[in-house]
């Protein structure tokens, strides 16, 4: 045999090559002389399925045991994530959009939950100002979160915990605590992958309670993207969609789109920016929902396509409507719930919001106009009684008023705390215009008198009133020093030196913590017994109701006697481990059309298809004052 014989047989042309090329060479033409492979079925395009098998997943990653459990778990119940991230700037709308795609799920008969992801450093928001942060929404659980688990419960009608709410204080306490017990077995913890894989196990246990499994968990990552303080969720979310598969977890991405100019022309340049900032993160958007005063053009929505390579069809519109409850209409006049469906692969649907139209209407179709005043410390921030607003309006939308809230500074209604005669004077011109008055919660003793005042006109002019947490016990203060005749009857909250069980019809519970802040007050639900034949029983139309507290300081229950004597009756009761509290107090209907004052927050448990009674109980009175 000759030696040319004796030759492996190789492709022609690697026999020019040098020795280490030739593997790369015959590698790539192998994939091209290979029979041709499917692709990806098109975004939003992909045929769908409502019966979805379960498919194995392969494990390219070597996930932690606990890890890998739970995303096991999640591809074998076939559950679903919607990321929803914003751009450009804050406040751009993310909690009203991912609340409005939990409302499409809603309609369309899946199970939804829902997530926010906060990045500050804070553990919970239980100890932020409202000047700063807003509220402190408050959950069954006793959890302290962020305004925007209100929206999530309000749209979504569920009963959210307190994980459900995640900040960078959360999930470094979570990491450092296993640390310090040895679960990370000697190695240097890092915020990859320790802390990025803490944050995906916390999604996936969230995406699976509660009880009753949710089909779709909502997560909305806070701030905006690029914060430094967001790159490790951000890495975290990335990770979790290669874990989990494309088809199971999609991101939403809110942007900007200013109309500059006369006549106004849409820019689109801060959305190709943000989008482009996204991609080099290693998140790419599958839809667009844009901001802006008006509806997107045509052209403007070609332009964005182009750009950042979203399909014409996946790019939303969200521009200024009449109420936040026409959002997820206008997301269905866009086919949003079917591109969802599809790029999710979940099957198709069978009907979708009727109700929900019936509910933006009555918003926008009232028969009279209806104005309450709420008396507050911290009205020039609106988003410190967002819930209050809210539910508010959800009575409003009951009774169909037009709800129109005067907002007033309670120190100005008082000269000797903080206010001028000229605006003390202004203040309580506006005041006397209204229908109804709340006075609502809040902590420290500025505005306190003017609380006070405020209660005492209520009172004595037969104006429809609700006082809430500090609201109530200003109302008994205002009981004790102007009916029982105890002039200096105060709370023990702002002064030290009151005769014990005469002076301080208000004080520290005895299980409090006068040393730590956090997660201290008597927080959650709670059961409160109502008196038969009450108002408050009336409204509820039964005996034993659940609602949600958040405070350290309680009416004192050595006084409640005298104040019964003089007609303040407490009509609603709590018994715990720590003795019986009380938790609503009113005035009988013939000395008062409506006045009620409560312990406990109501507007936590408020929803737009149902408003809270004591809520609906006040507009209803105010609605006959008009």
């Amino acid at each position: 045999m000759n030696k040319s014989q004796s030759r492996p047989l190789t492709y022609p042309i690697t026999n020019h090559l040098h020795l280490p090329c030739r593997p790369l060479v015959a590698f790539v033409l192998s994939l091209l002389l290979a029979p041709a492979q499917p692709f990806l079925v098109p975004l939003h395009h992909a045929p769908a399925s409502r019966s979805r098998p379960f498919h194995t997943r392969t494990k390219l990653n070597n996930l932690p045991p606990k890890l890998s459990d739970l995303v096991d778990s999640m591809l074998a119940a076939d559950r679903k994530i919607v990321v929803v991230t914003g751009g450009v700037l804050s406040g751009i709308g993310k909690g009203v959009t991912a609340s409005s795609i939990g409302v499409l799920f809603r309609a369309m008969n899946f199970r939804v939950t829902a997530l926010k992801i906060d990045p500050y450093l804070n553990v919970d928001a239980g100890t932020m100002s409202p000047f700063e942060h807003g509220e402190v929404f408050v959950l069954d659980d006793g959890g302290e979160t962020d305004l925007d688990l209100g929206n999530y419960e309000r749209f979504l009608s569920v009963s959210l915990t307190r994980d459900s709410n995640l900040s960078t204080g959360k999930i470094y306490q979570s990491v450092i605590e296993r640390e310090r017990v040895g679960e990370y077995l000697g190695k240097t913890v890092q915020v990859v992958p320790h802390v990025s894989d803490a944050i995906q196990e916390w999604v996936l246990k969230v995406a699976q309670t509660p009880d009753a499994a949710p089909e779709v968990c909502i997560v909305e990552l806070g701030g905006t993207l690029g914060d430094i303080e967001s790159m490790p969720f951000v890495e975290a979310l990335r990770q979790l969609q290669e874990n989990l598969g494309y088809k199971n977890m999609c991101f939403v991405h809110v942007s900007l789109i200013p109309a500059l100019g006369d006549p106004p022309e849409q820019k689109t340049k801060p959305t190709q920016h943000s989008v482009k900032q996204m991609m080099q993160m290693g998140l790419r958007p599958d839809f667009l929902c844009c901001r802006g005063t008006s509806p997107l053009e045509s052209s403007t929505v070609s332009k964005l396509s182009l750009f950042t390579s979203v399909p014409n069809g996946a790019i939303v519109s969200l521009h200024d409507v009449s109420n936040i409850y026409r959002v997820p209409l206008m997301m269905i006049e866009q086919n949003l719930h079917s591109m969802l469906l599809q790029r999710l692969r979940m099957g198709s649907f069978n009907d979708v919001i009727k109700d929900w139209k019936r509910l933006a209407d009555s918003v926008d179709e009232p028969e009279s106009e209806c104005v309450i005043a709420v008396v507050g410390k911290y009205v020039d921030h609106g988003d410190a009684y967002l819930s209050v607003v809210k539910a508010l309006t959800h009575a409003a939308m009951a009774t169909k008023q037009k709800l129109r809230i005067e907002w007033i500074e309670a120190s100005s209604l008082c000269p000797d705390d903080g206010g001028s005669n000229d605006d003390t004077n202004s203040a309580w011109k506006r005041l006397k215009q209204c229908h109804g008055i709340v006075v609502p919660g809040g902590f420290g003793s500025r505005g306190m008198e003017g609380k006070i005042s405020t209660i005492q006109y209520a009172r004595e002019n037969k104006v429809p009133f609700l006082g809430i947490c500090l609201g109530m016990q200003a109302a008994v203060i205002e009981h004790c020093r102007n009916v029982l005749g105890i002039t200096k009857a105060y709370s023990a909250e702002f002064s030290d030196d009151l005769v014990k069980n005469e002076e301080d019809a208000v004080i520290f519970m005895p299980e409090g913590d006068r040393e730590r802040m956090g997660g201290t007050m008597r927080l959650g639900a709670r059961e409160t017994i109502l008196k038969e034949h009450s108002l408050a029983r009336q409204l509820y139309g039964k005996e034993k109701v659940m609602e949600r507290h958040r405070h350290r300081y309680e009416v004192n229950p050595t006084l409640v006697p005298r104040l019964e004597d003089v007609g303040l009756e407490f009509v609603g009761r709590n018994t715990d481990t720590s003795g019986e509290r009380m938790e609503v107090c009113e005035l009988k209907k013939e000395m008062h059309p409506y006045f009620m004052a409560v312990q406990f927050h109501p507007e936590f448990t408020s929803r737009p298809e149902k408003a809270n009674p004591l809520f609906l109980g006040l507009l209803r009175a105010s609605k006959e004052k008009t």
